[in-house]
């Protein structure tokens, strides 16, 4: 049974090109963040390195590892050390030649509670991510652990309400976003701030329309273009927790390192859904156009 209220704990660190130290790094900030209480935790996008979607380098199928691995003995065994939920990313290799970018959720007792292949991959200018990952499918399943059912997504996810409203319908009790965007440094301050707030406004939409919580953790801070065909990435952070009724509970800066502690009343969905009854009002009579890619 899930528990009504639960401590959540978001780790929004900057990366280097040492895969070791940043793994030292994150489990530092996951004891920091058990230690203040949180009961789950979240991993921000592919934390084990640096974003090497920048570029297509074949170089970079190196960082990848099966499932399990030496990633899941790592971050299994924190779990349980700590006694947490733990969601982690990781660039699975399911076979030579065949990538995804997956997230992964350890339960309590660190064993593997499931894992989600990401649905949607972008291409575009920085984020090359269809050079490296096949889309996922597993579907939009959520992962049940000791804490409830959890709808893990990843990053490009987010923007598509299909895939909040999915997992929602099977049950989610609380979306989860793990996440690597951020800006191009030679935007104007106005363009930057269009993205950043389109970004916030989107997740707190999905919880809005589905009267759960939202919690999305993004990496910081900038990382140079390995290929030096660009201005490289400014990741704006900002990793936060949403109620409900699109809320902000809790959230981090845009250009620092922050590990975010917040306690969250899961009871609440049930009193939002009462009064905003979305899922009663919903025309499945009439939505057949959603399964194709554009009515003409």
């Amino acid at each position: 049974m899930s528990k009504k209220e639960i401590t959540i704990g978001l780790v929004q660190q900057s990366n280097t090109g040492d895969v070791e130290e940043n793994k030292h790094k994150l489990a530092l900030n996951i004891a920091d963040c058990a230690a203040r209480g949180a009961e789950l935790i979240v991993l921000q996008e592919l934390h084990n390195s640096l974003y090497f979607c920048q570029t297509e380098d074949v170089h970079a199928f190196d960082l990848a590892e099966p499932i399990p691995g030496p990633s899941t003995s790592l971050y299994g065994g924190l779990a349980k050390e700590h006694g947490i939920v733990l969601v982690c990313s990781l660039f699975e290799k399911r076979a030579a030649g065949l990538y995804h970018n997956t997230a992964i959720v350890f339960d309590k007792d660190g064993s593997l509670a499931g894992k989600y292949r990401k649905m949607h991959i972008p291409d575009d200018p920085g984020f090359y991510e269809k050079f490296y990952f096949t889309p996922g499918d597993l579907g939009f399943v959520p992962v049940q652990t000791s804490l409830g059912k959890r709808g893990v997504l990843v990053c490009w996810d987010q923007w598509y309400p299909e895939a909040a409203r999915l997992m929602a319908m099977r049950g989610a009790e609380l979306l989860i976003y793990p996440t690597a965007i951020g800006w191009d440094p030679g935007d104007e301050k106005e363009e930057k701030n269009r993205q950043q707030d389109a970004w916030v406004t989107i997740q707190r939409s999905h919880a809005v329309a589905n009267g759960i919580p939202v919690v999305s953790v993004n990496r910081v801070g900038f990382e140079a273009d390995p290929a030096d065909d660009s201005k490289g990435i400014l990741f704006w952070g900002t990793s936060f927790i949403s109620g409900p009724q699109g809320e902000i509970l809790a959230q981090a800066g845009s250009h620092a390192e922050q590990n975010l502690v917040a306690r969250v009343d899961m009871g609440r969905s049930e009193s939002v859904r009462r009064i905003w009854p979305f899922l009663r009002d919903r025309r499945i009579d009439d939505y057949q156009g959603l399964s194709k890619r554009f009515l003409d």
